[in-house]
């Protein structure tokens, strides 16, 4: 069994273009691969199986939408204030600057363009 517990994740969206374009901003990567069908749009970025990590969607489904309050993702970064300045670069909304969380490195916490509460975590 994978020592990651985590596998896979989805983001839930309400405008499927602007939201892909929000991650390829912040995050400079757009490998998308459309897994759409009748009953939903949902656009996968794979995870790579020789590297830790999990593999993540954007997911449009009638009965399921985004929530600031909902399930909180943690993206990794080698610093979180790169993403941040993208963040705010594009005039989004950043809700915590990077901030130290002592000896378990730094977050910085936004809002994505669909409404979801979205952390970055950087070891400096």
């Amino acid at each position: 069994m994978n020592s990651n517990i985590v596998w896979w994740f989805e983001i839930y969206v309400n405008d499927m273009e602007r939201a892909k374009a929000f991650y390829q901003n912040v995050f400079q990567k757009g490998d998308w691969i459309d897994l759409s069908n009748n009953d939903m749009e949902m656009f996968w970025f794979p995870r790579k199986d020789d590297a830790p990590g999990a593999a993540w969607a954007l997911t449009k489904m009638n009965d399921y939408g985004p929530s600031p309050k909902g399930t909180i993702v943690y993206f990794a970064s080698e610093d979180c204030a790169i993403e941040q300045a993208r963040v705010e670069q594009f005039g989004w909304k950043v809700n915590q600057p990077k901030t130290s969380i002592g000896e378990h490195g730094f977050i910085s916490i936004f809002t994505d363009t669909e409404g979801n509460t979205i952390w970055i975590h950087s070891n400096k």
